[in-house]
């Protein structure tokens, strides 16, 4: 029988969502996605309404099973509402990959109640809860998965983005405490910054301006950060717990 993963925020094709999804798959796992076209829609890269059911098109020509549900992860409950529905539609899960995420530009004059609490609710609450739902419903004894993605605001500034790497950097600590209280379940907790990646919001003149920091000379690619992930979603990282991964290319800040 085949593994299952849930994956957050996959709702763009060209996203790093999409490929874990695809990666993943081509594990022979069945897939479970959700995303939340109002948010995509709000930002400058914008999201076509097939999108979602384009991708679990491409999901099922792996021969696995593929669902999907568009949901709000900012709701109360909708942590449960989640895996409810992955149960129901598939069975237990076996991993989680939580992908998805909310950002905005914000700096320490513009930032207020409002727009703070918009990241916390997907950042921090979400991720924290459709984990520890997750790890309590998790029975196998072995092969559990939780992998968060982060992005890297342990390593240097974020200048203008206050509100994004104050929540995300909160994962790097959930990470690691919540690797320690799941291991007795069989579950392993790991996170991954990936670093800039284009999955379609960079601009040209950026895009060179980053490439130029990169020793292999471009920028990270969503397959970059799917490759990373279906290891870590793998049996051949049973002994990895715990860990903020920093896949970056060797990107030079500065």
């Amino acid at each position: 029988m085949n593994k299952i993963a849930i994956i957050t925020g996959a709702s763009r094709l060209q996203g790093i969502g999409a490929a874990i999804c695809r990666a993943l798959a081509g594990q022979q796992m069945d897939i479970f996605f959700t995303y939340w076209s109002p948010y995509d829609q709000e930002m400058e890269w914008g999201i076509k309404e097939e999108e979602p059911s384009l991708l679990q098109k491409e999901i099922l020509q792996f021969g696995v099973r593929c669902e999907k549900m568009e949901l709000n992860l900012a709701v109360k409950y909708s942590h449960q509402v989640l895996l409810d529905e992955v149960e129901s539609k598939l069975g237990p899960a076996d991993v989680l990959v939580n992908n998805a995420a909310y950002s905005t530009s914000s700096s320490f004059k513009t930032l207020d109640e409002e727009e703070l609490l918009l990241h916390y609710l997907v950042n921090v609450k979400a991720t924290s809860l459709v984990s520890c739902e997750f790890a309590k419903r998790f029975s196998k004894g072995q092969g559990g998965r939780i992998i968060n993605l982060t992005s890297g605001q342990s390593l240097a500034p974020m200048p203008g983005e206050l509100a994004y790497a104050t929540t995300k950097g909160a994962i790097e600590a959930l990470t690691t405490t919540l690797s320690a209280e799941v291991a007795e379940k069989g579950i392993t907790v790991n996170a991954v910054n990936p670093g800039p990646t284009d999955t379609g919001w960079m601009s040209a003149d950026l895009k060179r301006q980053l490439t130029q920091k990169f020793p292999r000379g471009r920028v990270g690619v969503p397959q970059d950060v799917a490759n990373l992930v279906s290891f870590l979603a793998s049996e051949q990282s049973e002994w990895i717990t715990g860990q903020v991964i920093h896949s970056e290319g060797g990107f030079m800040r500065g």
